[in-house]
């Protein structure tokens, strides 16, 4: 009988870390997906630093990710004040397929002639 407890009890906290697994599991996959996102975001913002001062200008387009996810990436150019400076915004959104929500993160700077 007392073996018998004991299994239960054990097999009630094996049910228990099973879902702490999953849990686990999906926050690690969204944070791959923000790494993935924000190295993106700091890729358009290095090309946009390299780039001309005249094609330092608004835009948008998609990228795919390693996870197979696809990016929409945004980035707006406005012009400062003073005319050796742009304020730069770039955002990405995705949806996540394991929660079927969207996501998005945001990363402004400021580029300079």
């Amino acid at each position: 009988m007392e073996v018998l407890i004991a299994l239960l009890i054990l097999a009630i906290s094996l049910l228990a870390l099973a879902g702490l697994m999953v849990t686990t599991t999906r926050n690690s996959s969204f944070g791959g997906h923000m790494t993935e996102a924000s190295t993106f975001a700091q890729d358009k913002l290095e090309q946009l630093r390299v780039s001309p001062w005249a094609g330092v200008a608004t835009g948008n387009d998609t990228t795919q990710g390693s996870t197979g996810i696809t990016y929409t990436r945004t980035w707006a150019v406005t012009p400062n004040t003073d005319g050796n400076q742009r304020w730069v915004s770039i955002t990405l959104n995705w949806t996540d397929p394991t929660k079927n929500s969207n996501h998005s993160i945001r990363l402004l700077s400021v580029v300079t002639e």
